[in-house]
């Protein structure tokens, strides 16, 4: 079973509409946010030492179980084309198609 990972950098109501688009495809049946693992550290020596981090679109990250290859392959062709009408960016994991 295919298994997904992709990254969305946008809001909270960009990360819904992409995971209610996913939930509709037939034979998904597993979408799901998981937590991103990187530490995000600011260095003491930077010149962003303190800023806030909250400015701008966030980071969402997704797994989703595609039964085969075919549903796969629909899921990539649907997220990239509405990430093109919503003026999203959409990150897939390497080596996925």
């Amino acid at each position: 079973m295919p298994l997904l990972r992709l990254r969305i950098i946008g809001s909270p109501d960009d990360l819904r509409a992409v995971a209610d688009l996913l939930q509709s495809i037939e034979g998904i049946e597993h979408v799901e946010e998981v937590a991103d693992l990187m530490p995000r550290l600011d260095d003491e020596d930077s010149s962003s030492a303190g800023l806030s981090d909250d400015i701008g679109p966030g980071a969402h990250d997704l797994e989703v179980e595609a039964p085969n290859d075919y549903t796969a392959r629909r899921v990539r062709a649907a997220v990239e084309e509405l990430s093109v009408r919503m003026g999203l960016v959409v990150e897939f994991e390497a080596g996925e198609e």
